[in-house]
């Protein structure tokens, strides 16, 4: 199906482009990149105990695997998809200020709520109109969407020293702060008027294209990446409290989490070199078989005596268990799925991300509450059962790439 033509306006290439979708990506990820590590410390200072802190954040993800696609898909209706982004990060600027309430258990669970629905959609519209001028015009979307990984670095490591100085409160400041500085940019964005594609994430997309994609490869696949996705849930829910349980200072907690990064952003700078004819059923095997060994490694660091530099270490395996699962999964998508229902693609690799993450992290707080660091052997079986499924997926894979 051919896409509709371009107007006149759109034609025309927005001024600094670029620069103006880097600062968008830019000051996007440094409340994502303070929130991920730093929420969860907040919670606990403010004195919810771990099960209440695995439900606050464990419901969100539950809701924004339902209200994001359906945001994008209004996104991709509206006249201009930057005026979108521009309402939802106002609002999600009004709504973080009810951190700064009384923090009853209630309040917070409903301003994590109804925060989780303005929020979400901010990366997928950006990457949307980043896309975009792409398409349009040539734009290069890894020198714009760099700018996002490194500003989640930096807000990793500074997150961290801040903490170190002032406490747990700082967190919804910083988020505050950083959301202001993501409307500023918002203000800025490009005008691009409407995609001629559906966004990845619109439910439109995934309405149309999906029963296409029901096949036993590409379910079985797309269901064990959910799953090793999901087994790292007890990693970002309760990893930073289980570290300043046992004394690591909150700068270091921040380089830590920076170091997980930093192993990422090696992979995808490394990952053709060193897996360009490796299969992408064993590139997913490879990742599970990360996962398990992180999952394994992880409680005996500290009582082997291994220390900070221990958990340097096993941080490093974030190459593996995260990113071979990001890069396997686009992979297995460009070689199987026609262009056409890429974005349908997407979508359900997101639901099912989401969904199986919400799920693990709800349990995880219980684990947490009655094991400690011993819940990371909890997550072993999940990231197995992931594993089972990719080798399902391997036993139906398509012999040959698609073509077109």
């Amino acid at each position: 199906m051919p896409l509709p033509p371009l107007s006149p306006e759109q034609l025309v290439k927005p001024s600094r482009f670029e620069l103006r979708m880097s600062l968008i990506f830019g000051t996007l990820f440094i409340s994502l990149g303070t929130h991920l590590p730093y929420f969860p410390l907040w919670l606990q200072a403010k004195g919810f105990h771990a099960e209440q802190i695995a439900v606050i954040l464990a419901a969100p993800m539950f809701l924004r695997v339902i209200t994001t696609p359906l945001l994008t898909t209004l996104a991709d209706r509206a006249r201009d998809r930057a005026d979108v982004y521009v309402v939802l990060v106002a609002a999600s600027l009004l709504l973080s200020a009810g951190y700064f309430l009384t923090p009853t258990y209630a309040t917070v669970l409903a301003v994590s709520l109804v925060l989780t629905i303005v929020w979400t959609p901010h990366s997928p519209i950006a990457d949307s109109l980043a896309l975009s001028g792409v398409r349009r015009f040539g734009a290069n979307y890894a020198s714009m969407r760099k700018w996002g990984s490194i500003c989640y670095l930096l807000a990793n490591v500074a997150g961290g020293f801040i903490l170190a100085a002032s406490g747990p409160g700082a967190v919804p400041v910083i988020i505050v702060l950083a959301l202001g500085a993501a409307l500023i940019a918002g203000l800025l964005a490009p005008r691009m008027g409407r995609p001629r594609k559906a966004s990845p994430l619109s439910a439109v997309e995934i309405q149309h294209a999906a029963p296409s994609l029901f096949n036993a490869y590409f379910l079985s696949f797309t269901l064990g990446v959910g799953i090793i996705t999901a087994s790292h849930a007890f990693l970002y829910g309760f990893v930073s409290i289980y570290w300043k349980s046992i004394g690591i200072s909150d700068s270091v907690v921040g380089l830590l989490w920076a170091w997980g990064v930093v192993s990422e952003v090696c992979m995808f700078l490394f990952f053709n070199r060193i897996f360009a004819s490796v299969s992408v059923v064993k590139v997913m095997v490879i990742a599970g078989i990360g996962s398990v060994a992180r999952w394994i490694i992880f409680p005996l660091i500290w009582p082997l005596g291994l220390g900070i530099a221990g958990f340097f270490a096993v941080q490093s395996l974030h190459s593996v268990s995260v990113a071979m699962v990001l890069i396997g999964l686009q992979k297995m998508i460009g070689e199987t799925v026609p262009e056409e229902r890429t974005g349908a693609a997407q979508g359900i690799a997101y639901f099912f991300n989401g969904f199986f993450m919400a799920a693990v992290t709800l349990v995880s707080g219980p684990l947490y509450d009655r094991l400690g660091v011993d819940g990371f052997l909890a997550m072993i079986p999940i990231a197995i059962v992931g594993l089972m499924l990719i080798g399902l997926a391997a036993r139906s894979a398509p012999q040959s790439p698609v073509r077109g």
